[in-house]
C-alpha cells in the first residue's frame, strides 16, 4: 500500500480519538469548569452536530479545490479546533473548539476516502479505504484509552494539545506523502446534488445508518450493560472496551480486503452476522465470557461494512463523488444520534440497559433487507439495459 496512506490514517487517528476521548474526560472538565456533567455533555452533542453540517458544507467548498490542499486545509481546522479546546478558560470556548474541530470530520474522510481509492489500482479501493478507516478504529484501541489516562493523570488540557499536535503530524504527511491529484472537474454544485436523486446512493446511506446504528445501540449503552447486567467491576470495562476496539480494526480490515473481491456478498455477510450478534448479546450480556466473546464481533461486524458502503457510494458517483462521500460519513454520525435516542427510549421504558441491543438487530436487519433489494433493483436495470443493447442490434441486423 503507498505510504500517502499512511498520512491519512494518522489524520484519522486523531479525528477518532477527539471524537470519542470526551466521554472519558467529561467529570474532569465539568469538575474544571465548574458545570454538570449533562451540561458537558454537550461537548459530545456538538461535536456530532458539526460532523453532520460540516460534512456536506465543506465538501461543497472542496468540489473546487485541489483535494490534496484540502485535506490539509481540513487537518488545519482540525488543530485550530483541538488547540482552542485545550487552552479554553471557559466552556463556551471549549465548545467552540470542539465544533470547529468536528466541521473537518466528515469532510476530511469523505475526500480523502476519494483520495485514498484513487492511489491503488480499481481492484484494490476498498483496501485502501479501509486503510485510511484504519487510523480510526486503531484510535479507539490506543488513543481514547492513552488519552483517557493522560487526561486523568496530567490533566484533559495536556490531551487535546497532544491531539493538536497528531494533526500538525498528519498535515506535514499528507504535504509529504499524498501526491498532487487532478483538480477536481469542474463539477457544479448542481452536479453534486444529482447523486442524491440515484437511488443507490440513497440505498448505501440508508444502510450506513441504519447499520451503524444498530452498532450504536450498543456501544452508547455498553459500559452500564457490562456493570450492571454482566456483573463486571468498573475497572475491568476498560479492557472489554479494547477487545471491541480490536473487533472493529479486524473487522475494518476484512471488509476491505474481501469487499475488493466481492462488495455485495460482503456487504450481506457483515450485516447478516451483526444483526445475529445483536439478536444474541441481549442472553450473552448476562453472562461474562458469553458478552466478552460477542461484543468484538459487533465491533467486527459493524466495522465491516465501513469500507464496502463508502465504495459502494463512490462507485455510484464517479463523476461528482465529493458531496456524497462527504455525506456518507455524516450518515454515520447520524446513525449514531438515532442509535442514542432510540435506546434511551427502551432503557426510559423500563426494559434494561441489554434491550438496546434489540432495537440495534432491528436496525441492522432492516440495513441487510435495504443492500438484497439494492442488489435487486441493480440486476433488473442491468438486465434492461442488456435487453435495449440487445434491441438495437437486432434492428441494425
Amino acid at each position: 500500500m503507498p505510504l500517502a496512506l499512511l498520512a491519512l490514517a494518522i489524520g484519522a487517528f486523531g479525528i477518532g480519538t477527539t471524537e470519542f476521548v470526551i466521554s472519558g474526560l467529561l467529570p474532569e472538565i465539568a469538575g474544571d469548569f465548574g458545570v454538570s456533567i449533562p451540561a458537558a455533555g454537550f461537548l459530545t452533542t456538538g461535536y456530532a452536530l458539526g460532523v453532520v453540517v460540516g460534512a456536506p458544507v465543506l465538501a461543497i467548498v472542496g468540489s473546487r479545490v485541489p483535494r490534496k490542499s484540502m485535506l490539509m486545509a481540513l487537518m488545519g481546522l482540525f488543530v485550530v479546533g483541538n488547540a482552542l479546546s485545550a487552552a479554553a478558560p471557559v466552556f463556551a470556548l471549549m465548545l467552540a473548539g470542539r465544533i470547529i474541530a468536528s466541521l473537518a470530520h466528515g469532510a476530511f474522510f469523505g475526500i480523502g476516502a476519494i483520495v485514498a481509492a484513487g492511489l491503488v489500482a480499481p481492484q484494490k479501493k476498498a483496501g485502501a479505504i479501509a486503510m485510511m478507516f484504519t487510523g480510526l478504529t486503531v484510535a479507539n484501541v490506543v488513543g481514547v484509552p492513552l488519552g483517557t489516562l493522560v487526561g486523568q493523570s496530567a490533566g484533559w488540557r495536556v490531551t487535546f494539545f497532544a491531539i493538536a499536535a497528531l494533526g500538525v503530524l498528519a498535515v506535514l504527511g499528507i504535504a509529504a506523502l499524498v501526491p498532487q491529484q487532478p483538480r477536481p472537474g469542474q463539477a457544479r454544485i448542481s452536479g453534486e446534488l444529482a447523486a442524491f436523486r440515484n437511488p443507490q446512493v440513497l440505498l448505501a446511506m440508508a444502510m450506513t445508518v441504519l447499520g451503524f446504528g444498530g452498532v450504536f445501540t450498543m456501544s452508547t449503552y455498553i459500559t452500564p450493560m457490562l456493570t450492571d447486567v454482566a456483573g463486571y467491576a468498573p475497572s475491568s470495562v476498560t479492557w472489554l472496551l479494547v477487545l471491541f476496539g480490536l473487533g472493529m480494526v479486524g473487522g475494518n480490515l476484512v471488509g476491505g480486503r474481501f469487499a475488493d473481491r466481492s462488495l455485495m456478498p460482503m456487504l450481506y455477510t457483515a450485516l447478516g452476522g451483526l444483526t445475529l450478534a445483536l439478536v444474541l448479546l441481549p442472553l450473552a450480556a448476562h453472562d461474562k465470557i458469553a458478552a466478552a466473546v460477542v461484543i468484538p464481533l459487533v465491533g467486527a461486524f459493524g466495522f465491516a461494512t465501513v469500507p464496502p458502503l463508502q465504495k459502494r457510494v463512490l462507485d455510484q458517483t464517479a463523476d461528482a463523488p465529493t458531496l456524497a462521500s462527504a455525506v456518507n460519513i455524516g450518515a454515520f454520525n447520524l446513525g449514531n444520534a438515532i442509535a442514542a435516542w432510540l435506546g434511551g427510549l427502551v432503557i426510559s421504558a423500563g426494559f434494561g440497559y441489554a434491550a438496546p441491543n434489540a432495537v440495534g438487530a432491528a436496525m441492522a436487519a432492516v440495513a441487510l433487507a435495504l443492500a438484497l433489494l439494492s442488489a435487486s433493483l441493480e440486476r433488473r436495470t442491468s438486465r434492461g439495459a442488456g435487453s435495449v443493447v440487445v434491441g438495437r442490434s437486432t434492428a441494425v441486423a
